[in-house]
């Protein structure tokens, strides 16, 4: 008995072993992204979605590899404060140049590493043109970028001087009793400097690496896999769509509402698709949405199309495909990192609640000007709800009586076609452009016109016999 359970127990292991699974050995990633040239707010936006993707990834490193003589003092600050809420690892190599907000902007990764010929430094502000910025706003500059820097710098473990002396001549930078900058001159490290130790510290940089491979060496990741991150054509594209997200509502907005006024027309509705595609697509892109977000727009719009061919007049199914559609293009521009509980506060929503006021706000008023100014061109006033009747034939339109021409209300025609609720009737031999109160029509059927206001004519069911 004892030789039989040994047996099968050997059996069970060889079987075991045979058709065991090999365990799965998950590769480390690094993920490189340039920063090269100006620094402007399309780089923050193409290093806010190359982040948020690499935090999403469990990336063991998020390396910029740095060449920049700087650029916009805002985009730096934006970019730093990236970094300071980043959960990756993130890491700086200078490959040659970290110069003016470049210098900055590394204050706010964990790790700086140096190409053996580099150079960082020099942050003093100056206008977008190159020229000393005036004396009174320079001093204002300086007073409160030295502090926020300082302090970015402090919570990554640099000496807080670094971040004065690189944007205030007048600070200078000592450690103890040695001078690094004297006062009247702007902090600049060559790589030999930046990583010269004292009292046991780098002044500023881990190290002095040839390549990518040789910093991740020298950081411990030695054996992570580099993935380069190049924004494409359209990336590039992004940052412009997000830029303009007000212009793209806009279109998207006006474009719906000319179709609505010529149903049956499909340019305008082509180009608010167009727009709105665009937005979502962008804004993805740019790393500020994902599909869902576009999914619940497009319900929203099959909800509003719903009622309108199946239950117009309800108001319940367009109601509520508004809402989802209103919603989905204000979350599209929220801030939201999938991998951080969302947090309401300005700054994720500020950005997406200023675009959507403005959008709606300039929606209105193209709205007004369309309504008001172009059904009197006589090239575009054609696409509009006008039934071009001539200025007699609208003359008893607000009393109710009919016009001299025989044409107001209380004429009848037939449906050319179906009206959903707007269309067009034949009186006569006459095709004019009219909407229902609501209600949906089929083609063929009588109506009737029951009111006419300004260029737009009403009509129902003529159920007389």
């Amino acid at each position: 008995m004892k030789k039989f359970f040994v047996f099968w127990s050997v059996l069970a292991c060889f079987f075991g072993l045979l058709f065991a699974e090999e365990p799965v050995v998950v590769q480390k990633v690094a993920v490189v992204v340039p920063l090269d040239g100006e620094v402007t707010e399309a780089q923050f936006l193409i290093l806010r979605r190359a982040l948020k993707a690499a935090e999403k990834d469990g990336a063991a490193a998020f390396v910029i590899r740095m060449n920049t003589p700087g650029g916009s003092l805002g985009a730096a600050t934006k970019i730093l404060e990236l970094f300071l809420k980043a959960e990756v690892p993130t890491y700086t190599w200078v490959d040659t140049n970290a110069g003016s907000a470049g210098a900055l902007i590394a204050l706010g990764t964990d790790h700086i590493y140096m190409a053996p010929v580099s150079a960082i430094g020099a942050a003093a502000p100056v206008s977008s043109g190159g020229q000393e910025v005036p004396e009174t706003m320079n001093a204002k500059i300086v007073s409160y970028y030295s502090g926020y820097f300082r302090s970015a710098a402090e919570k990554k473990g640099y000496r807080p001087g670094l971040a004065e002396a690189f944007i205030d001549k007048d600070k200078g930078f000592q450690i103890g009793e040695e001078v690094i900058t004297a006062k009247g001159t702007l902090l600049t490290l060559s790589a030999q400097e930046a990583v010269r130790r004292i009292d046991g510290k780098p002044i500023l940089a881990d190290g002095i690496a040839g390549d990518i491979g040789e910093l991740l060496a020298q950081a411990g990741l030695g054996g992570a896999k580099v993935e380069e991150f190049h924004p494409s054509g359209f990336e590039t594209l992004a940052v412009w769509i997000t830029v303009l997200a007000p212009l793209f509502l806009l279109g998207g907005i006006a474009g719906v509402y000319i179709e609505f006024k010529s149903p049956g027309l499909g340019v305008p509705g082509l180009i608010a698709a167009v727009c709105f595609l665009l937005f979502f697509a962008g804004h993805y892109v740019a790393g500020l949405t994902g599909y869902e977000v576009a999914a619940v727009f497009f319900l929203g719009i099959l909800l509003v199309v719903f009622e309108v061919v199946f239950f117009p007049g309800v108001l319940f199914f367009a109601g509520a495909g508004s809402l989802l559609m209103v919603f989905s293009v204000a979350f599209a521009m929220v801030d939201y990192w999938p991998s951080r509980p969302f947090v309401f506060s300005y700054d994720t929503v500020g950005g997406a609640a200023i675009n959507l006021g403005i959008a709606a706000l300039s929606g209105v008023g193209c709205i007004f000007v369309l309504a008001r100014y172009l059904p009197a061109i006589p090239v575009l006033g054609g696409i509009f709800l006008k039934a071009r009747l001539g200025e007699d034939s609208w003359a008893g339109g607000r009393g109710g009586a009919k016009s001299a021409g025989g044409f107001g209300v209380g004429s009848t025609g037939v449906a050319a076609g179906n009206l959903r609720p707007s269309g067009r009737v034949l009186f006569g031999e006459t095709p004019k452009d009219v909407t229902t109160e609501g209600d949906f029509i089929a083609g063929g059927t009588k109506v009737r016109v029951v009111r006419i206001e300004g260029f737009r004519v009403f009509v129902e069911k003529d159920e007389a016999i």
